[in-house]
């Protein structure tokens, strides 16, 4: 079975309805980057800013790019992950896989990257949602999910040891803060064995 046939589960919004999310994700991305680079300076992921109270960055930061380039190659990837396990979980998971994925992602740049001053963009949130979908997936025996999440590990392992992968720093128009990704993958994982846990607790009750 194809990962874009994956069973349905009850509660999961059918047909198109299901790319609500990804869509409202692009939308607000869309409507941050008309406010061009003053819109950048003020929403994105800083550390001073943050220290200084500027909380709202711990959210903002990863919904601004560096640019349209840096948007497109983003936006990309979220279609091409939510077409991969988008029907894995209903929205309100989703939802809540996506916010602890920004709370990891917050923490671990705050926490094991003291030298990021700065930070932009959704690829630490798209690693973390194809990683949550890929892990409750292999919960049955799936071979394509099992060579999804190998390369998805490949790669996180790659860049953490040889640093972002050839040709991603220039198509995305910037330095690619590679931890992100790190922290956004474990944070999905997290979420989908939380959200598993409590659903075997739910049915048990």
């Amino acid at each position: 079975m194809g990962l874009d046939k994956l069973d349905r589960k009850p509660g999961l919004v059918p047909g198109a309805g299901r790319w609500l999310l990804p869509v409202l994700v692009l939308l607000v991305a869309i409507l941050l980057g008309l406010g061009g680079e003053m819109a950048q300076q003020w929403l994105r992921f800083d550390r001073a800013a943050i220290s200084s109270g500027e909380l709202w960055r711990l959210v903002t930061g990863h919904f601004v790019h560096l640019g349209w380039s840096h948007f497109a190659l983003n936006g990309a990837g979220l279609v091409l992950v939510w077409y991969l396990v988008g029907d894995v979980f209903d929205w309100i998971q989703w939802f809540l896989i996506g916010v602890f994925t920004v709370i990891t992602m917050d923490i671990g740049l705050w926490l094991f990257d003291p030298g990021l001053m700065w930070y932009v963009g959704l690829s630490g949130l798209l690693h973390g949602i194809l990683a949550a979908g890929l892990m409750d997936k292999l919960r049955k025996p799936d071979k394509e999910a099992l060579i999804l999440m190998l390369l998805l590990l490949g790669k996180l392992a790659w860049e953490q040891f040889s640093g972002p992968l050839p040709g991603s720093e220039s198509t995305a128009g910037g330095t690619v803060v590679v931890d992100s990704h790190l922290f956004g993958a474990l944070g999905g994982v997290v979420a989908a064995i939380l959200l598993r846990i409590r659903v075997r607790h739910a049915a048990s009750i």
